[in-house]
């Protein structure tokens, strides 16, 4: 027989376990990579497959076995040969926790203490990676040679690295080093030495898999807040196991699952309230936590006291996460753990928090990069994304592959990093796009990516409204060919050039239909209004007539002519900005989302009062009036919850009845503000009140991050 498996088969020890299972039943032949697939050839029978997938290790997945009847004309005995070039669809591996043997091997024998310990069950994979097959010349680990000793277990199938292709140990691999702030070798045991610099109190910059973090214990927050220029927005913390976990959070099983599993990412819990959290994600009820994934960390945690560590990626502000080791010391850090092994492909970590049973992605990166969605549309494009949280993704043979997490457009180096990206996804897949897919805001920095490409492959061009590409990311995401999608978010560039964000679409992948939205208010100064948040609540006093002190004199005039001509928004988000606001709960935006994330607090512990109702008059649902009825005395908790819930509430009705009439029983949620779990909850309700089905994501992100897949999948449909 010749059998060619596709799937996830490279970079797992997945060709060992076909020589086992060979050798088990004394069968002839041999297994070779050819570009994205495994190909065996062999004169056993359907026996052999049996014994195959009994030994398929942990981190493959099989897709699909072709089988052709064929003559064996090899020679005796069964065989591991050399790879053969190729790309396709392939099963891209991504990067793995350290698992619980090569932590073993960490605490005693030839590799005790080695920070770049794996085998074929974890390790870092994607990020390692320069092309396909999975090989070492093709990885990083190319720079090194396999001493005997590893030679020796490379080459023994009895052995866990049997075939291991970045195989390493102390005498062979890659070696950390520690640096102070001008550069200087730091003497001892570089990761003992880091620990307990950072342990004294110290700011450091570690650098890992995919990338590098910002270091610092907790009780150093206020610290590291005035160090980094960062005075809102929540840091990540790294515990050093689950029992450190409980001490900073109180997650529920599914949370549980997602932070021990091997991807490992940034999980979002309740937080138990304490100085040091609130701190760490100041005015929130949850706290972003994880567990270690490197041979390093897991090292750092046994020579420190401190139970949990701050970690974030090491970029300057708004920048793509820094891999040059000389560049990271312009971040001005006390110390610097390096290594000598080069990323192939930056990853920052992943981030998600839970709806129930359901996964909602922030950042799918580190660890669940790549992955990709079955479309089952053929065709080749390229989707670029929208500005903030960037991604692109690749469509080809009836996927969509995304790539990592790039970063804000706007920012310097991310278009670079957006082309480096997609360019080693196309390359990887094969792929040559017919269509290269991307947002209708003018002013997006990415465009300048796409139009590149355009000329480069002769492909069209296609621009995508934002909110439809959400309401498509949901469509794909979950297999369906239309929904009515309530599309809600802070911006997007609407067909009419003003600013969506609270849409409800009647969609498919071939077009939509706006059926209503949000009252549109003024953005006075435009991106200025997403700042000071005081901007928002002129202009709806404006709008209602009512007296504002907000400015001076010479500003309110100012303003007040600017409500004439400024772009207007439907924004969900820029209510919830306004609202924030108003109950001084947040005057000014400091990170993106920052007031709708300060909200939900609110939303959580509100109750229904009477005096917020509101109505659909035409195409908007009205909000502008509901801020005059606000009154001091009333708890701001329940005034919160009863504004967004009557406003939430005619939105999904309007959804529902817009759905019953064109027959359709799918209801989608997507886009940024989808992410509130009090706003998620109050739509599902609704929802079920009416019998239909909500859709909402499952392994595409609900915001931005998703929306080079909505991209791809219009654009895909378009080539039919």
């Amino acid at each position: 027989m010749k059998i060619r498996i596709s799937g996830t088969v490279q970079g797992v020890g997945f060709r060992p376990a076909v020589y086992r299972a060979a050798c088990s039943l004394s069968i002839n032949g041999n297994v070779r990579n050819d570009g994205p697939d495994v190909v065996i050839d062999t004169d056993g029978d359907m026996a052999f497959l049996d014994e195959l997938k009994k030994k398929i290790p942990p981190l493959a997945v099989i897709e699909r076995i072709e089988v052709t009847e064929t003559p064996f004309r090899g020679r005796n005995g069964f065989f591991i040969t050399a790879s053969e070039e190729g790309s396709g669809s392939a099963g891209i591996p991504t990067d793995t926790a350290v698992c619980g043997n090569c932590m073993d091997d960490m605490r005693m024998g030839r590799r005790k203490g080695y920070e770049f310990t794996t085998c074929t069950d974890c390790g870092a994979r994607f990020t390692l990676l320069s092309r396909l097959p999975y090989d070492r010349q093709n990885t990083s680990m190319s720079d090194f040679g396999m001493c005997q000793t590893c030679r020796s277990e490379y080459n023994d199938p009895n052995d866990r690295r049997f075939h291991h292709q970045t195989i390493c140990c102390p005498d062979c691999g890659p070696k950390y080093r520690l640096i102070d702030r001008n550069g200087s070798r730091i003497p001892g045991d570089p990761v003992k030495e880091f620990a307990k610099i950072i342990g004294e109190g110290s700011i450091g910059v570690a650098k890992s898999w995919g990338g590098m973090h910002i270091c610092a214990i907790p009780k150093k927050i206020d610290e590291l807040r005035e160090w980094y220029g960062r005075p809102q927005k929540p840091f990540a913390l790294m515990a050093k196991d689950m029992a450190s976990v409980m001490k900073y959070a109180e997650p529920v099983a599914e949370e549980t699952e997602q932070m021990t599993s091997a991807h490992r990412p940034i999980v979002l819990v309740k937080k138990i309230h304490s100085e040091i959290t609130e701190k760490i994600s100041p005015g929130l009820d949850n706290i972003g936590i994880f567990l270690p994934y490197t041979g390093m960390q897991h090292m750092l945690f046994s020579h420190l006291e401190e139970d949990a560590l701050i970690m974030t990626s090491a970029n300057l502000p708004g920048e793509p996460m820094i891999l040059d080791d000389d560049h990271v010391l312009e971040l001005n850090a006390d110390a610097y753990l390096l290594h000598d092994q080069k990323i192939m492909n930056r990853a920052d970590d992943s981030v998600l928090r839970m709806n129930g049973r359901n996964v909602s992605f922030i950042r799918k990166s580190r660890g669940h990069i790549p992955s990709y969605i079955e479309t089952g549309i053929k065709g080749d494009v390229v989707s670029i994304g929208a500005q903030e949280n960037l991604t692109a993704s690749v469509a080809s043979n009836g996927k969509i592959w995304t790539t990592q997490h790039i970063g804000d457009g706007g920012s310097f180096g991310v278009p670079e990093y957006l082309d480096d990206a997609v360019r080693s996804m196309m390359k990887m897949l094969g792929s040559s796009p017919s269509v290269i897919a991307m947002d209708m805001h003018p002013g997006y920095s990415n465009r300048g990516v796409g139009r590149i490409l355009s000329e480069e492959f002769g492909a069209d061009l296609m621009e995508i409204q934002h909110h439809w590409a959400h309401a498509a990311s949901l469509l794909a995401d979950n297999r369906e060919e239309e929904c009515v999608a309530i599309s809600v978010d802070g911006t997007g560039y609407g067909a009419d050039g003003n600013a969506w964000g609270g849409e409800i679409l009647l969609a498919d992948l071939e077009g939509y239909e706006r059926i209503a939205h949000l009252q549109n208010i003024p953005l006075l100064g435009s991106e200025k209004a997403l700042y000071d948040l005081r901007r928002l609540k002129f202009a709806i006093d404006e709008m209602n007539g009512t007296p504002s002190e907000l400015f001076n004199d010479r500003d309110s005039e100012v303003l007040r002519k600017m409500t004439r001509s400024s772009v207007r928004t439907s924004s969900l988000g820029r209510l919830l900005d306004a609202l924030a606001f108003t109950l001084g709960v947040c005057e000014h935006r400091t990170y993106d989302g920052e007031p709708a994330m300060k909200m939900e607090p609110l939303l959580s512990r509100g109750k229904m009062i009477d005096g917020f109702e509101t109505e659909l008059r035409g195409k908007e649902i009205m909000t502008a009036g509901l801020f005059p009825r606000i009154d001091r005395k009333s708890d701001r908790n329940d005034t919160a919850y009863s504004i967004i819930r009557n406003v939430v509430d005619v939105m999904t009705m309007t959804a529902c009845d817009a759905a019953e009439s064109a027959g359709i029983n799918k209801i989608g949620l997507t886009g940024g503000v989808s992410y509130s779990a009090p706003i998620c909850s109050m739509i599902t309700e609704e929802v079920n009140k009416r019998g239909l089905d909500l859709l909402v994501h499952r392994n595409v992100p609900n915001g931005d991050g998703g929306i080079s897949v909505g991209q791809a999948a219009i654009a895909l449909r378009s080539c039919k």
